[in-house]
């Protein structure tokens, strides 16, 4: 699963950076394999490689069973900071949080769960 923040207007590079990675210790207590800043690329030479991470965006690996858990952390982590929107990827589909009620938050994530149930198994048993 790969997951991007959108910080608000007034949000600069250092702040969306500080949520990304209160977001990532946030989903590592839940029961999911591992949560990873996406590289921006191949770093170029003399950079450090920090420089190559793309800032907001986690790769996040668990298995499937954990999705709603780590979609309804994501919902409600949102609701106090200055995130405008987290935007969800899980293979082809995704699905974009946003500053709308918590009750239109829990409608999007169950259509997007329920879509997610009707597809067949990949067989993989964890997220992208």
């Amino acid at each position: 699963m790969r997951l991007v923040l959108a910080g608000s207007r007034d949000s600069d590079q250092e702040e969306l950076d500080q949520l990304t990675l209160q977001l990532r210790e946030r989903l590592l207590e839940l029961d999911v394999d591992d949560v990873e800043p996406i590289r921006s690329g191949d770093v170029p030479t003399g950079a450090k490689p920090a420089d190559a991470i793309a800032v907001g965006a986690l790769a996040v690996t668990a298995a499937p069973f954990a999705l709603r858990a780590a979609l309804d952390l994501m919902r409600t982590w949102i609701e106090n900071r200055p995130v405008r929107t987290v935007s969800i990827t899980l293979g082809e589909d995704s699905l974009e949080l946003e500053d709308v009620s918590s009750a239109d938050q829990r409608r999007l994530i169950e259509a997007f769960l329920a879509a997610r149930a009707q597809e067949p198994d990949t067989g993989t048993g964890q997220g992208d």
